[in-house]
């Protein structure tokens, strides 16, 4: 596979990347624990089939020492023993902050309060924040078929 264009060369697309990335930036250094940003952004990025930002975010986790097995079980979270209350309600959250087109009524009353039973006011804005960030990150590498497999920890900073 690859990409339709080149994304990462285009001067207006780093333009457009300085600001999606300053906002990361954001909620990389709130106080959101850095196990459940790499969960949601592999949860939203599985949902979205963005394998680049799959690839990522899976070895970034790895690299930070999440296990495999609990990287294998991202996808099927509701059914796997080896997620907290607060990741589970994190994942909810990110699944249907993702599908929010999917739901009539937008993300339902019962899955931010359970979120909100985990997180604070500044937690929960980090991630919703980081959800519509994964999205932005996702829909750009989607519609360009940005290839996936050859990402190497760190390797954009």
């Amino acid at each position: 596979m690859q990409s339709r264009l080149d994304y990462f060369g285009s001067p207006l697309a780093g333009k457009v990347l300085r600001h999606i990335n300053s906002a990361g930036k954001a909620v990389l250094d709130s106080a959101l624990p850095a196990e459940i940003q790499e969960l949601v952004k592999i949860r939203a990025s599985q949902i979205n089939g963005c394998g680049f930002c799959t690839d990522m975010h899976t070895k970034d986790a790895a690299a930070a020492g999440e296990t495999v097995q609990r990287l294998h079980l991202v996808a099927t979270w509701r059914e796997a023993t080896v997620f907290t209350e607060a990741e589970r309600a994190a994942l909810e959250l990110a699944e249907q902050g993702t599908r929010i087109a999917d739901a009539a009524g937008g993300v339902p009353d019962t899955v931010w309060e359970n979120a909100a039973k985990h997180f604070d006011e500044e937690q929960l804005v980090a991630l919703m924040s980081l959800i519509a960030i994964i999205n932005a990150y996702n829909r750009i590498n989607v519609i360009n078929q940005q290839p996936a497999g050859d990402y190497q920890p760190g390797q954009f900073g």
